[in-house]
């Protein structure tokens, strides 16, 4: 297995996880924060969307974000909470498939010595770096909609 082929095991298994936890939820159930002062799911989802696209476009061409998107998800918006104002689970999920499989393109066409190339990213110096950091990124979030879970009292999963 090359570096490029766990990368990509890496990507697939935070999808099988984090899409697990979300297969069952509601619109509802998205607008529900793990605790006070959290943003709740849907801005979550949205946010991770939001980033994994603006990463990779350091890296790659990227499919466009839907019409009003990043508007929806910023620092501004993390603390409302009417449905209305932020995209269905379904947008989402197509938006986050959307994305995926751009990131996932752009894999597939980057070599060995381009996981070396800097990013101008602190917090992801190398384009190996900021990789990784997509996979890690959405299953930290994902912590919180275990807790989510629990309170609906739906079942363990993994």
């Amino acid at each position: 297995m090359n570096v490029q082929q766990l990368l990509v095991v890496s990507l697939e298994t935070s999808d099988l996880i984090c899409l697990g936890y979300l297969q069952d939820l509601s619109d509802d159930d998205l607008m529900l924060r793990p605790h006070v002062g959290c943003n709740h799911l849907n801005w979550q989802i949205g946010h991770l969307i939001q980033s994994e696209h603006e990463m990779m476009q350091r890296v790659a061409s990227m499919p466009t974000l839907p019409d009003g998107f990043a508007r929806r998800y910023t620092k501004e918006t993390q603390g409302l909470d009417r449905r209305n104002d932020f995209c269905t689970k379904d947008e989402l999920f197509q938006a986050q498939q959307e994305q995926r499989a751009g990131t996932l393109a752009a894999l597939g066409q980057i070599s060995e010595t381009d996981l070396d190339r800097p990013t101008g990213v602190d917090y992801a110096p190398t384009v190996g770096a900021l990789l990784a950091l997509i996979p890690a990124h959405w299953l930290m979030h994902a912590g919180q909609w275990v807790i989510v879970r629990r309170e609906l009292g739906r079942p363990l999963l993994f």
